[in-house]
């Protein structure tokens, strides 16, 4: 009799059988759970295009100002879901930036998405009471113009 005699352990295979079933299982959870920030934009916006866009690149503290015309043809603005004026449009972006973390309260962006009809008073208006309300940081959007070679 040997003692240092090797035995053959036999491992047991794994049973992937129920493998999918998680895989789905776990996908739908992520599909349920995840928020997708969708905003719905009550006026006619046609974004104007640029030639040289950069993109946001903290978008966390971004509140999105719609500038655009009704049906019958007056400028209505938005504040991402909320309807507003140019007068109280000072104090939506206290309530905005009062709900935000202290921390993030310096980088309140407000991204401006204006119709490209939209007159230059206007975005000048909306632009001083933006800096009467101390939000400094302003985004225009565009669509990016393709060149074509």
């Amino acid at each position: 009799m040997q003692l240092n005699s090797k035995r053959k352990r036999n491992v047991p295979e794994l049973n992937t059988s129920a493998l999918p079933d998680l895989i789905f299982t776990v996908l739908f959870f992520f599909m349920i759970v995840t928020y997708m920030r969708q905003t719905d934009v009550n006026m006619n916006v046609a974004i104007p295009s640029g030639n040289e866009l950069q993109k946001l690149q903290k978008r966390y503290a971004v509140t999105y100002l719609y500038i655009g015309y009704d049906t019958d043809g007056t400028i209505l603005m938005q504040l991402d879901k909320e309807a507003t004026d140019i007068t109280s449009l000072a104090n939506a972006l206290q309530k905005k930036r009062s709900r935000l973390p202290d921390d993030e309260k310096q980088y309140l962006t407000v991204s401006v998405k204006a119709d490209k009809k939209i007159p230059a008073k206007v975005i000048g208006d909306v632009k001083a009471v933006l800096r009467k309300a101390n939000v400094l940081r302003i985004s225009y959007t565009a669509t990016e113009i393709i060149k074509k070679p």
